[in-house]
């Protein structure tokens, strides 16, 4: 059995552990962190086999597997404390990895790996092999029901009122990079994007925030020398948090699930 410990526990982190507690075969639940460690515990009381919750110091020394559904803040923290170690870390944080360039050098030097769940878009296995070739563009166009942005940085540092909206408005034009800084909860997926092509600089995004809209919407545009192609995803807000799609946490378990699984599909 492969142990497993899961840092951040709302949204997504209680997702996977429920999804552990019920069973995924060679995968074991052994301990969880959350800086909301009371929410947490009282969690735990719907579990078949409750776990701990303990600090992150204390659960990069039970498990082999960190799955870290954290607030950006606290990514490096979990990242260092993880691979540091040897061990691997999942994370849906894209704006996270972009926020710390040196953090695949610590894998690297340390014998840990960093794997990026990125089930909220789709075609990152196209985007991926594109660019063992040569990627000429890559475009995002993000759109979302106002309550999925209006918390941003970006929206408030700005003062961009999105309340009474009649139509769509674009709030934010610019790179990957900088709109996953902007937006650190609402575009990791922009920057798993950057992050699978031409990089974060070169990946246009648009955000628009769309009050006719109940579904978090990304569209992508690739154009390489291998091939030219359109994806569009329409996510599922989840119930805790609208910004974050319901099937952000169902790609952690997908990915946590080829980990010991029999057949792979995709790369």
């Amino acid at each position: 059995m492969i142990n497993v410990g899961i840092v951040g526990f709302g949204t997504i982190g209680a997702v996977v552990g429920k999804n552990l507690d019920e069973g995924i075969p060679g995968l074991r639940l052994v301990a969880v962190a959350s800086g909301r460690k009371e929410k947490a515990v009282e969690a735990m009381k719907q579990f078949s086999n409750p776990v701990d919750v303990v600090s992150i110091d204390e659960i990069v020394e039970k498990a082999d597997i960190i799955v870290d559904c954290a607030p950006k803040s606290v990514f490096r923290e979990v990242a260092i404390a993880t691979l540091t170690r040897g061990l691997k870390l999942v994370t849906v944080s894209g704006a996270g990895i972009l926020a710390n360039p040196d953090i695949e050098g610590v894998a690297k030097k340390y014998g840990g790996q960093l794997i990026l769940a990125t089930g909220a878009l789709l075609g990152l296995d196209a985007v991926r092999a594109a660019a063992e070739g040569t990627i000429n563009s890559v475009r995002m166009i993000t759109r979302k029901p106002p309550n999925a942005l209006k918390d941003a940085p970006y929206i408030i540092e700005n003062e961009i009122s999105l309340e009474g909206l009649n139509g769509a408005i674009c709030v934010f034009e610019g790179n990957a990079r900088a709109g996953a800084m902007a937006f650190p909860a609402n575009v990791n997926v922009a920057a798993a994007l950057g992050l699978a092509g031409v990089g974060a600089e070169e990946t246009e995004l648009e955000v628009w925030a769309d009050p006719h809209l109940d579904r978090n919407t990304h569209s992508i545009e690739v154009d390489s020398d291998s091939a030219k192609f359109s994806l569009k995803i329409e996510n599922i807000q989840s119930e805790r948090n609208p910004g974050t799609g319901k099937i952000t946490a169902l790609s952690v378990i997908a990915c946590l699930r080829a980990m010991t699984a029999p057949l792979k599909v995709g790369s």
